[in-house]
């Protein structure tokens, strides 16, 4: 969302920032931005927001929703800071709890060798709550609902920016010939901020990201060349079929997943039309499997069902798949031809980002049953568990170098009922 810029006017730029975490002289980064311009009379003249790619977990993803398959398409802050620099010079800096979003725009500025005595003018509408809002509570959500301000999908930096751009607007409209209003515009007018000499990127705002969701197949299936004549033979199918083996670990396909297999396809001259070929026999041998004991339980029937729609495979497959072959024959790709992943006794398992259960009980766990729990991702390491699958740490980063599967809490969980 964005509006004309007027980087003359005086008046102020509300700011804010989603995070990785809360600290920001720390490892913590900033990963969306958004600004909202107010005049000197309270109207909103213009909003901008992007997502911003930190190049590193994106820690509690429960709180902020931005997933990690996001922010692979947007700049770094390196490429977003000439055009936010612009959008705040010569404007009073309004933010709630400025204390915080100040700090992460400070921090981040300084890690570009920028404003190292910058000392931005600003106002915070938390603060100024007790002067207009006495008794009426800190958070954003209870100031924007002493005056009916709606505060629509909190944790997106442009709703909570736009929230409190409208209460500043409450604040100026109940007592607009306060001093201190003339006061921080003047001041903020007649102390510009220089320009940073940078490449800017376009900035992406959530809404130009794909929803959260699933991979759907033909989003990336649909990438994968259609050749003719083909030239792979059966040792390149069993290298796909490996891959594949690895990428459905944990019953997910991230980005980075599809994105290797799409990959892989290509180089070894894959078509289109056999990787579908290949995706029917992988679901029939995993079919087989679930049916070995001859009992097909409604966990084998969830994960059938998983499996078929990251496949791309038609409703039918799965209706088929419910019905008893006969004879019951097991030829499991995932048991003999790829020798399917499995944990073993002694296996290095790194774990990454902010997990949903205590990482201290995840290595207590895995100690129990045998495993070492890994500091960081060597070449011995045998698998690392990320909160998403996604993730862009440096851990989840080595671990794709060297070839080592990336799986969710849930992907070790099933791994672990497995060892």
């Amino acid at each position: 969302m964005s509006h004309s810029l007027d980087s003359m006017a005086r008046g102020y730029a509300v700011i804010d920032f989603e995070t990785t975490g809360l600290f920001a002289k720390s490892s913590h980064r900033v990963i969306e931005v958004a600004v909202v311009h107010v005049d000197p009379h309270g109207r909103i003249t213009g909003s901008w927001d992007t997502l911003i790619n930190p190049s590193r977990d994106l820690g509690r993803q429960d709180i902020h929703r931005i997933r990690a398959a996001d922010i692979m398409q947007a700049p770094d802050f390196a490429h977003v800071a000439p055009q936010l620099i612009e959008l705040l010079s010569g404007r009073v800096l309004v933010a709630h709890n400025a204390r915080f979003d100040t700090g992460f725009l400070l921090a981040e500025l300084n890690r570009l060798a920028y404003g190292g005595d910058l000392e931005p003018l600003g106002l915070c509408t938390m603060q100024l709550a007790r002067e207009f809002l006495p008794g009426s509570g800190r958070k954003l959500s209870d100031c924007c609902a002493a005056y009916d301000i709606p505060l629509v999908d909190a944790h997106r930096a442009l709703a909570d920016a736009t929230a409190t751009a409208h209460l500043l607007g409450a604040y100026i409209a109940d007592d607009p010939d306060a001093p201190f209003w003339a006061l921080h515009l003047d001041a903020a007018a007649a102390s510009p901020w220089p320009p940073f000499q940078g490449d800017p990127a376009v900035w992406v705002s959530r809404d130009d990201i794909v929803p959260a969701g699933p991979i759907a197949p033909t989003s990336w299936l649909d990438r994968i060349t259609l050749k003719m004549p083909e030239f792979a033979g059966p040792k390149e199918q069993l290298d796909y079929l490996a891959l594949l083996d690895l990428c459905l670990l944990d019953r997910e396909l991230s980005s980075h997943e599809a994105r290797a297999l799409v990959q892989l396809a290509e180089d070894l001259g894959i078509n289109r039309s056999t990787c579908v070929a290949l995706h029917e026999r992988y679901f029939a041998d995993l079919v087989a499997l679930a049916w070995a004991d001859a009992v097909l339980t409604e966990g084998e029937i969830a994960d059938l069902i998983t499996v078929a729609q990251l496949l791309g495979l038609p409703a039918s497959a799965v209706a088929t798949a419910m019905q008893p072959p006969q004879p019951v024959t097991v030829v499991a790709v995932a048991e003999d031809a790829l020798a399917r992943f499995m944990l073993t006794v002694g296996d290095i398992v790194v774990l990454t980002g902010e997990m949903q259960r205590p990482r201290a009980d995840w290595h207590a766990e895995l100690t129990h049953r045998g495993f070492v729990p890994g500091a960081g991702v060597t070449k011995k390491s045998r698998l690392v568990v990320a909160a998403d699958p996604d993730s862009l740490s440096g851990k989840a980063r080595k671990a794709r170098d060297y070839g080592i599967p990336v799986v969710s809490e849930a992907g070790l969980s099933s791994l672990l009922e497995r060892a």
